[in-house]
């Protein structure tokens, strides 16, 4: 079915002229804004506003658009609520009711209810949404993990996939496919193994969408969108299938091509890719750190992402012996190469480290980062490599406040000194798999430590943390560090139980 168009795509030259002057201070305000007339006379009566006056193109839209409620920053008094409390306030606060159809709205409506990570994140989002349900798990509220994994079914039979956001505009690309580790979440949390059987086919629609072109290519390095042949076999990278400038960050991106030099499209391809990766933006996509200008997601293949897809592998594999036997098979032979390539190639031995791979060279990246736990966390290391990834995980990464994400000073979000609270998850998760207890409460104590600290002085609970400076907050990034936060509240309500921490 064809994809539903954004509203850079709906509105052309309105769009244009609302993001090229910088209208609203953020550029996902008017994507996210609705319309109250047709979208036939919203471009006739456009014709008459002068498109160089911000002033007047504002008042337009303000006539002609209902603009998205400005985020009002949840806030509470650290003397008199406890944290446990205010992460038990905010399942409420963070839920959306399921959505009603709104004609050439941007936001695709969802059936089930479902929590949105906060601030400007005023819809679900799909990685976000696995480290929100481990909260949930944890606070009993199983019905709402069950309609968010029945909203994230719905979104696959509705667009073919799951976008990064339930927002016409990003219905481009994905993000780590996580989908998988919400329905084992869903069936133990149930005691119910037929939650597989339910899920089955969205499933393997999400593997299609990841694997689209595998058939088409016959040499190693062939690529068609996120999926390339590598010894006689498929890995897979991060990717978008626009390589215009992204509708929520319009400005940004034409700027900082044009700015740098830099061929827009290919600039603007690498950015996205980058988005759907999660980690938007750090040095692991650049080819240096200093200059967002040199992004090349496009040109690596992740660890995680391969990791994430072997996973679903394995579960379509063992899952589908009862739909259809010959292609449980093919599942099973796809998953087998694929873990014996994640390690191989993607462990550096010289570095004792899971890498992300040169796609050029096939060796190593240059840069270290957390992805080196995903492994780790879905128990395909050899115990060898566990121990010598959790021993430099532990020696380097570990900071005052928890497990730096990489080691590298790039001003970008995902680089250090922050930590955020997936990648603190999965390597503590990584770690007690391989039986490394001690290092593996240590790195989460500190991070649950900061979280409580950053609370006690704000009143606040976060979207990503300094980890090296716990006096600090976060920095970095497109935006404002951004207040809520769904993902620090599942995972810091889980790690806290794990670790008895009150």
């Amino acid at each position: 079915m064809p994809l539903p168009e954004g509203p850079d795509q709906i509105y052309g030259p309105l769009f244009e002229a609302v993001q090229r002057r910088r209208v609203f201070d953020d550029s996902k305000t008017f994507p996210d804004a609705t319309p109250v007339s047709d979208v036939d006379t919203i471009l006739r009566e456009f014709g008459d506003v002068d498109r160089d006056d911000a002033e007047a193109i504002r008042d337009f839209v303000e006539r002609h658009f209902r603009l998205p409620a400005a985020p009002e920053p949840p806030t509470a008094s650290p003397a008199d609520v406890g944290v446990r409390e205010r992460i038990d306030s905010l399942w409420s606060t963070l839920t959306r009711a399921a959505d009603k159809v709104e004609p050439n709205s941007s936001l695709i409506e969802l059936p089930r209810p479902y929590i949105v990570p906060g601030g400007r994140f005023r819809e679900i989002y799909y990685w976000d949404s696995y480290f929100t349900m481990l909260g949930l798990a944890d606070a009993g509220r199983f019905d709402t993990i069950e309609d968010m994994v029945e909203n994230f079914a719905y979104l696959i039979n509705r667009v073919g996939f799951i976008p990064n956001g339930n927002r016409t505009y990003f219905c481009t690309r994905s993000q780590p496919p996580f989908f998988v580790l919400m329905v084992e979440l869903l069936a133990e949390v149930r005691d119910d193994p037929a939650v597989f059987d339910r899920y089955y086919n969205e499933l393997e629609r999400e593997y299609a969408f990841w694997m689209s072109g595998a058939e088409t290519l016959r040499g190693d390095g062939d690529a068609s969108r996120r999926v390339v042949r590598v010894g006689g076999g498929f890995l897979n990278r991060y990717w978008d299938d626009s390589d215009r400038p992204r509708p929520e960050s319009y400005a940004e991106d034409r700027e900082h091509a044009a700015a740098a030099g830099v061929d827009e499209s290919a600039y603007c391809r690498n950015i996205r890719a980058a988005a759907e990766s999660g980690w938007d933006f750090s040095s692991r996509w650049l080819a240096d750190a200093a200059e967002l200008a040199s992004i090349r997601t496009t040109s690596i293949l992740p660890v995680d992402l391969n990791a994430l897809l072997y996973r679903l592998e394995y579960r379509l594999a063992h899952c589908g012996a009862a739909h259809d036997t010959a292609r449980a098979a093919i599942y099973e032979a796809r998953a087998n190469a694929r873990l014996q390539q994640l390690r191989s190639l993607f462990f550096d031995e010289e570095r004792g480290f899971f890498a992300d791979v040169d796609l050029a060279t096939l060796g190593p990246t240059p840069v270290p980062s957390l992805a080196a736990s995903f492994p780790l966390f879905l128990e395909l290391a050899t115990p060898e490599q566990a121990e010598r990834v959790a021993a430099r995980i532990h020696g380097e990464f570990l900071a005052p406040g928890g497990w730096l994400t990489t080691l590298v000073h790039s001003g970008q979000q995902w680089d250090r000194p922050n930590g955020w609270a997936p990648l603190q998850w999965i390597t503590y998760t990584g770690m007690c798999n391989y039986g490394f207890d001690d290092e593996a409460r240590e790195g989460a104590s500190r991070w649950v430590h900061d979280n409580i600290e950053v609370y006690s002085r704000t009143g606040r609970l976060l979207e990503k943390y300094d980890v090296e400076r716990v006096d600090s907050l976060a920095t970095g990034g497109e935006y404002t560090v951004q207040d809520g936060f769904g993902w620090t509240n599942g995972v810091l309500l889980r790690l806290m139980n794990r670790l008895n921490i009150s």
